[in-house]
């Protein structure tokens, strides 16, 4: 999703999308390409394997330099976005994850780390329209795409997003109002019921 945004937002066009189907193997390509984690995504650019979303989506703005840039133009700026790309890959989905794959008690200790994370962010959002500003850039593309997961951490955990963090949710909703987010993102609906499954298939409802 991160990928595909950041291309969406570059106005990078013709590019080609292979999916694996990871319950039933991985290809030889992917072993090949990412050998080292055998993850997806991978980009594939010039015959070179770029892995690793986060640092795809880097190498997509430095790679299309004349579009417009998703990191800011000073040092600072970016040394800023790097950090909270980093704690949004490093807090959100493994606190969301401990929410939706615990029980009981559990769930209630993970819905308020969870919340403390998230209100991390909001402090760090502030009172911009996105973490890079007045401009949709870099870090909200790295943390838009786990908000199609809250639909379920709230409806497991017994809470909203909106009703703890409000900036937060408005700026959840002002990034899901664009072309290239709305187009990437999948239905929380349809997160939820494959979360339910899972939580059935692994033992845990």
């Amino acid at each position: 999703m991160r990928v595909k945004i950041a291309f969406e937002e570059k106005g990078v066009v013709g590019y080609e999308v292979k999916e694996e189907n990871l319950p039933h193997g991985k290809s030889e390509l992917l072993l090949k390409s990412n050998p080292i984690y055998q993850k997806v995504p991978v980009l594939l650019h010039n015959g070179n394997p770029i892995v690793e979303s986060t640092n795809i989506v880097y190498y997509i703005d430095e790679a299309w330099p004349s579009s417009p840039s998703l990191l800011p133009s000073c040092a600072y700026g970016r040394a800023r976005a790097r950090f909270w790309a980093d704690f949004v890959d490093k807090k959100v989905y493994d606190a969301g994850a401990a929410i939706w794959g615990g029980k009981g008690e559990e769930i209630e200790a993970a819905k308020n780390e969870f919340i403390e994370v998230i209100k991390k962010l909001e402090g760090a959002l502030g009172d911009k329209d996105y973490y890079g500003g007045d401009t949709f850039g870099f870090v909200d593309i790295i943390a838009i795409p786990l908000t199609s997961w809250f639909l379920t951490y709230e409806k497991l955990g017994g809470f909203k997003v909106e009703e703890e963090c409000p900036k937060f949710a408005a700026w959840m909703k002002r990034c899901q109002d664009r072309e290239s987010v709305a187009k990437a993102l999948p239905d929380p609906e349809k997160v939820h019921e494959f979360v339910i499954k899972l939580r059935k298939m692994l033992g845990i409802e």
